[in-house]
């Protein structure tokens, strides 16, 4: 509540995971709640799409990880139904070197003990693979790359730690499509579809937030956005974290999904040479007839001609998975740096990681993302924890 009893009107900028949680949690708590969004939809880089044969296959964010608690609870207060995927996230096999599973399970126990030097746990993936022999080193090397989306020389050598390490932990989706916690979410909130935020002016009175053309006074904002896109908005005065802002970097990937005539049984197959993986997983009780590929890195995604359309790659996924009966007519490419509304896929988890000043309250304004988010930045997770870290921090203020 405002000092005059009133209820605090809060600007919410960006209707991915972390700013529907953030709004969710603020309008709970009694606030007057208006959330602005570029897209013609919720769900931000959390976006499901459904095939012609019926298959859901997830655009964007995919697994809910061993963990993902606020996911799981988020879920179950809003009546959603997790499906277990069939296959785990943490079991790839890998394709083109000879390597052995004891040999990486060695390789994974040995990066563990040179994590336990601060020194060595501050510098690079990249350098502490050098520790490793050939071929496992390459393995090793194309499952971060992967899945961090982006060159081992760019990600700290701490995010080894969870990537390297083999596990047979069951991977969950979201039943009917993850989207479907963002429209959940959404579905009580007054939500401004089409309407990108500008330009954002905040000072000890409130917050102005200029959108599509008109503007917003609140008095406070919790702006949403991956890191790219704050940049994008005019604040005035500027924030005293820009410059963290600006050092947060994105990876780049992308997903292609290929029908199948016929259903498989759950598998996850990797590419170490080409820098991607696949799978197949249930939705449900059934396993879905559709293969799903995730390239990661700017390297990757150029050799596979990403840019160009899915032909090259749906080539190559035709040698890697001559098990699966491909149908490559109906094949959907999907990327993020293209999306002007994301300009990446997620943060890098970079040496040192994030400036946690990120998660810090700027006077009546407060960031959320995955990027803020620490050790669950990248994840749906971590979206969600951010938007609830970011609307405490307005309800401690206003209580």
């Amino acid at each position: 509540m405002t000092a005059a009893g009133q209820p605090i009107r809060v600007a919410v900028v960006g209707a991915g995971l972390a700013g529907l949680a953030a709004a969710d949690a603020l309008a709970s708590a009694g606030c007057e709640v208006v959330v602005l969004e570029a897209r013609d939809r919720v769900g931000g880089r959390v976006w499901s799409r459904e095939l012609d044969d019926g298959s859901v296959v997830e655009m964007g964010a995919e697994f809910i990880l061993p963990g993902n608690t606020v996911v799981e609870e988020t879920a179950r207060r809003l009546g959603l139904e997790l499906w277990a995927k069939g296959m785990a996230y943490g079991r790839r096999e890998p394709r083109g070197v000879a390597v052995s599973e004891d040999g990486l399970r060695a390789a994974a126990a040995a990066i563990a003990r040179a994590l336990e030097d601060p020194a060595v746990a501050a510098g690079t993936a990249a350098s502490l693979l050098e520790r490793l022999d050939e071929p496992v080193r390459e393995a090793v090397r194309a499952r971060v790359e992967i899945s961090c989306a982006a060159r081992a020389e760019d990600v700290g050598a701490d995010e080894l730690a969870g990537v390297a390490a083999i596990s047979d932990a069951p991977s969950f989706g979201i039943a009917g499509g993850n989207q479907g916690l963002a429209r959940a979410l959404a579905a009580r909130l007054d939500v401004r579809l089409r309407t990108p935020a500008s330009a954002l002016a905040w000072g000890p009175s409130g917050v102005v937030v200029r959108a599509a053309g008109g503007e917003l006074a609140a008095d406070a904002a919790v702006v949403a956005v991956p890191a790219p896109l704050v940049a994008s908005i005019a604040f005035a005065p500027a924030l005293p974290v820009a410059a963290a802002v600006r050092a947060v970097r994105y990876g780049h990937a992308a997903k292609l999904f290929v029908p199948l005539r016929e259903r498989p049984s759950p598998s996850a197959v990797l590419s170490v040479v080409e820098r991607y993986w696949t799978w197949t997983a249930r939705a449900g009780e059934h396993v879905q007839p559709v293969v799903h590929a995730f390239a990661g890195s700017r390297p990757a995604l150029d050799e596979l001609g990403v840019d160009a359309g899915p032909e090259r790659w749906l080539a190559s996924l035709a040698r890697l998975r001559d098990d699966l009966p491909l149908r490559p007519d109906g094949a959907v490419l999907s990327t993020w740096s293209g999306d002007p509304w994301a300009r990446g896929a997620y943060s890098v988890h970079a040496p040192g990681g994030n400036d946690p000043a990120l998660a810090r309250r700027c006077g009546p304004v407060v960031l959320a993302g995955e990027y803020t988010a620490g050790p669950y930045a990248g994840l749906m997770e971590g979206a969600l924890r951010s938007g609830l870290r970011a609307a405490a921090q307005l309800l401690s203020d206003a209580s």
